[in-house]
This record gives structure tokens, C-alpha cells and sequence, in this order.
């Protein structure tokens, strides 16, 4: 499947992750990811239960948001807690497959609006999911080296390709809705925020 944009650190693909993926068959070094959830916007994010089956496959690290609510389907080694700080949702779960048993707290500030994506140095994208940059930067450096390779098959705003690119790991994002391919694009052609070192701190 051609690439719908393809740099030599990025590649972003359009399309449904359950047929995209079967087209991918460059090595994976960890997956970051917020699939759709059950119970949360299902129509709007076509939740499908067997989506999740395709990461059973992949033996590499993984760190997969979930819904607070409902059982997580897959076997894991720990969960750790995203701390939005905000009263009306305060809080999602995280969960590690493939990787250490130990239990984490991630405190990040939950992007809603142009004055807090200002003040913590990230861009509001108005994706209804957004996750941090702040936030996708810390679980990359715990799941990958430099020049390794994170696959988020459903990459939304880009997020998770925006902070591996200031990581200096390489990405693949799979997402479904062109309009957000077409935003991930303009997004990461941007010069980076806060650029990190080249050992990626």
C-alpha cells in the first residue's frame, strides 16, 4: 500500500489499521497508541472488537490507552494512570504489554484549548482524543532507543509521530480519516517545539 505521506523519519498511512497493517512489513520496535474504546464515541471512532486482536502478534514493548470503564481485553504487564488534571475526566489508564510490572503516574495537563496547549509548550489540534506531547515524548523514551521505530495505528492528530520525530526515533501512523492525515502533514512539516538532544532528552 503506497504511503500517503513518507519522509525519512515519518510515514503516514490512510486507510483502515485492520488492512493497513497487513501491508506493513518494516520492523516495529514498540507501539503507542489510543484505539477506539467501547464505550466511549464508538460510532464517531468505529470501535470494532477485534481490532486490538493484531497487537497479540507483536512481541515488542506497547503502551495502549484505554477506557477507564471498561475490562481491557488484552494480557498486560502493568497499568499505569495519565493524570489529565482536569475535575470533569481526571484521569485514563495506560496499559503495558511486553514490558516491566511496575506501576506508573503520568501527570499531564489535558490539551483543550489554545491558551494550555500554549502554556505547555504544545499546539491544541481539536482532535477530540488528544493526547500531550509531553506525555507521548515520556512513554516513547521508556519504550524505544534513538533510531528505533514506534507504530501508532491510530494516529489521530499525530501526536505520538510529532513527539517520536523530536525523540529522534522514527514513526508510523495508520489513521482512517484523510482529514487527519491531511493535518498530521502540515503538523509535522512544523519546525519542533522544543527539539530534543541527539541522545533524546
Amino acid at each position: 500500500m503506497k504511503p500517503y505521506y513518507e519522509d525519512e523519519i515519518i510515514t503516514i498511512y490512510h486507510g483502515d489499521c485492520r488492512e493497513v497493517i497487513k501491508d506493513i512489513h518494516v520492523g516495529v520496535d514498540a507501539v503507542i497508541t489510543d484505539p477506539p474504546y467501547p464505550d466511549y464515541h464508538v460510532e464517531l471512532y468505529n470501535y470494532h472488537p477485534e481490532t486490538l486482536q493484531y497487537f497479540t502478534s507483536l512481541k515488542c514493548k506497547q503502551f495502549i490507552f484505554w477506557s477507564v470503564r471498561e475490562q481491557f481485553p488484552l494480557d498486560y504487564t502493568a497499568i499505569h494512570i495519565w493524570n489529565k488534571e482536569v475535575p470533569s475526566s481526571p484521569y485514563e489508564r495506560i496499559f503495558e504489554r511486553n514490558g516491566g510490572d511496575a506501576y506508573k503516574l503520568f501527570s499531564h495537563q489535558f490539551v483543550n484549548n489554545r491558551v494550555l496547549a500554549r502554556f505547555h509548550k504544545d499546539e491544541w489540534t481539536k482532535h477530540p482524543s488528544q493526547k500531550p506531547i509531553a506525555l507521548m515524548i515520556e512513554l516513547i523514551l521508556l519504550a524505544t532507543d534513538l533510531g528505533q521505530t514506534v507504530l501508532d495505528p491510530f494516529a489521530g492528530s499525530g501526536s505520538t509521530l510529532k513527539a517520536a520525530k523530536m525523540c529522534g526515533r522514527k514513526a508510523i501512523g495508520i489513521e482512517i480519516e484523510e482529514r487527519w492525515c491531511e493535518y498530521m502533514v502540515g503538523r509535522l512539516s512544523q519546525d519542533m517545539l522544543f527539539p530534543l538532544d541527539e541522545e533524546g532528552y
